[in-house]
Parts: structure tokens; C-alpha cells; sequence
């Protein structure tokens, strides 16, 4: 899908929701699609003082909040980075990303087997998994 295309169906998820796209989270939204890969919030901030002088690490940090509460964006713990979600129609998806540690890219995957084989074990054990993030490290093909 299109950063354009992208966009368009940020825009009319929060319209269908009822939450504010303001022009801030509209343009972090745009320059997360840029990316290749995962992105620190201050490299968004750099990125956006270039096209808003005023831009402060509130803005950045407001804006990516918004962003994660709508499943437009998934934070990367490990790294503390974010990546745009490709598919986010469903906020609640659980999410399995593969990280390149040489050179950043991130490709979010999506197994049901290993979905379900993480909540019966979390079952068994008595744990109710309210939010899923499995970040795994390695090489990508074009690393290899």
C-alpha cells in the first residue's frame, strides 16, 4: 500500500472512531511511512522540525502515543523505536516483529500457531496476556 493509501485509511479509521487526526499526528504519520524500518522518536523529531521549526519532543511523543492507541504504530521495546503497522485495522492483533540488527529493518509477521501456543501456555500458568509484542533479533536475507 501507498504512503498516500496509508494515509487515507489512517484518516477514516479516526473518522469512523471519532478520534482527532490532528495536523501533528498527521505529520508523523507521513514520515513514518518513509521509513524503511523502525525509528527513534528523536530521529522523527529532526525529521519533523524540518517541516516544523516550533516542533518540541512533547509533539513527537503525544503524536506517537495517539499513534500506538489507534494500531497505526508498533514500539519496539528492545530498541526503543517505532514502525508503522501495515495492516491496522485491528488494534488488539497480536504483533511479531522481526528486527535486522544490521541494518534496521523490521518486518512484522504474523502467526496464529505461535499466537496460540503463547496464550495456552499463558493459560496454563494462569495468565490472562492483555497485549502482545514478540520482538525477535537477527539477520535479514539481504544481511545474510
Amino acid at each position: 500500500m501507498s504512503p498516500e493509501q496509508l494515509l487515507e485509511q489512517a484518516k477514516a479509521s479516526c473518522q469512523k472512531r471519532g478520534a482527532r487526526f490532528t495536523l501533528a499526528r498527521e505529520q508523523v504519520f507521513k514520515l513514518l511511512t518513509q521509513q524503511d524500518g523502525a525509528i527513534g522518536a528523536y530521529e522523527l523529531l529532526d525529521q519533523l522540525k524540518a517541516i516544523d521549526p516550533a516542533a518540541k519532543p512533547a509533539t513527537i511523543y503525544r503524536a506517537l502515543d495517539f499513534l500506538s492507541q489507534q494500531g497505526f504504530v508498533h514500539k519496539i521495546e528492545s530498541i526503543n523505536a517505532f514502525v508503522l503497522c501495515h495492516h491496522f485495522g485491528d488494534c488488539d492483533h497480536p504483533v511479531q516483529l522481526l528486527i535486522c540488527d544490521n541494518c534496521g529493518h523490521v518486518e512484522e509477521v504474523q502467526s496464529n500457531d505461535f499466537d496460540n501456543a503463547l496464550r495456552s501456555l499463558a493459560i496454563k500458568k494462569g495468565f490472562a496476556i492483555s497485549h502482545q509484542i514478540v520482538e525477535a533479533h537477527g539477520n535479514c536475507q539481504a544481511c545474510q
